[in-house]
């Protein structure tokens, strides 16, 4: 499978708890071109989960500081869940889906994220088993990956989604890495942005106008076109559509 025939999706938590999402996501992907490989997050019903047990959702600089406790409700949620949700869509529209978390198969092999404060369970990848994931597009299948992976020891770490995307469009060698959202582009306040720059994209996070998760969006999509990837784009699924018909209304990423 040819790197420019394919694509990397991320597909939002905010967004995979919506039947009519999926249903669109699955028409979408059934008719495309490219090949693609999903990444997803699941935002949206790990807070839930996590707020029906008592245990109290912290943050930092759009990233869910995960416990032990709260792990293990990331992993049934991200890989039980939501990813045979988005499986589920998939194959009702005809799609050869296939539902694999980070553990599986020695797909992902993760470390712990260092930052400012200890963010527990949450970790990076380190390594992509990218030839794995090319047997399995080479076989038809498209893969759905939960981003929860483990260490050496198998220590279980939450990758989060967007960080995930971009080291599976870099390893796969991709030309096209998207992001998909609740909202069609990124915004400074009020306008839309057509094309945001390093430089830019900074600026509009230091001053706060790009914020939570949009965060992590914006600064994988700069890492993955420093790493090879050329094109990166945050839209939402109307975005994407426009984007496959050749009419591109997203936000553009750019060195």
């Amino acid at each position: 499978m040819k790197s420019q025939n394919l694509m990397v999706l991320k597909v939002g938590g905010g967004e995979v708890d919506r039947p009519e999402f999926l249903e669109s996501l699955a028409k979408l992907v059934a008719g495309m071109e490219k090949k693609p490989v999903i990444v997803h997050g699941g935002g949206r019903d790990i807070g839930k989960y996590l707020d029906q047990l008592g245990i109290e959702a912290k943050f930092h600089e759009g990233l869910r500081i995960t416990d032990d406790a709260a792990i293990e409700v990331v992993e049934m949620v991200l890989s039980g869940l939501v990813n045979k949700r988005i499986v589920g869509a998939l194959v009702v529209a005809r799609v050869k889906a296939l539902g694999i978390s980070g553990r599986d198969i020695k797909l992902i092999r993760a470390g712990k994220l260092e930052a400012e404060v200890d963010l527990g369970h949450v970790g990076e990848a380190q390594w992509v088993n990218a030839r794995i994931l090319r047997e399995l597009l080479e076989h038809g299948f498209v893969p759905v990956i939960s981003p929860v992976s483990q260490d050496a020891t198998g220590a279980v770490f939450n990758i989060n989604a967007d960080h995930m995307a971009r080291e599976v469009a870099v390893s796969l060698r991709v030309t096209e890495l998207v992001f998909l959202s609740d909202v069609p582009c990124v915004y400074d306040d009020v306008h839309k942005i057509a094309k945001l720059n390093r430089k830019l994209a900074e600026q509009l996070i230091e001053t706060e106008v790009i914020g939570g998760g949009m965060v992590p969006k914006v600064r994988s999509g700069i890492r993955a076109l420093e790493k090879g990837v050329k094109k990166v784009l945050i839209t939402d699924l109307e975005g994407l559509e426009n984007y496959l018909n050749g009419n591109i209304t997203a936000t553009v990423i750019t060195l």
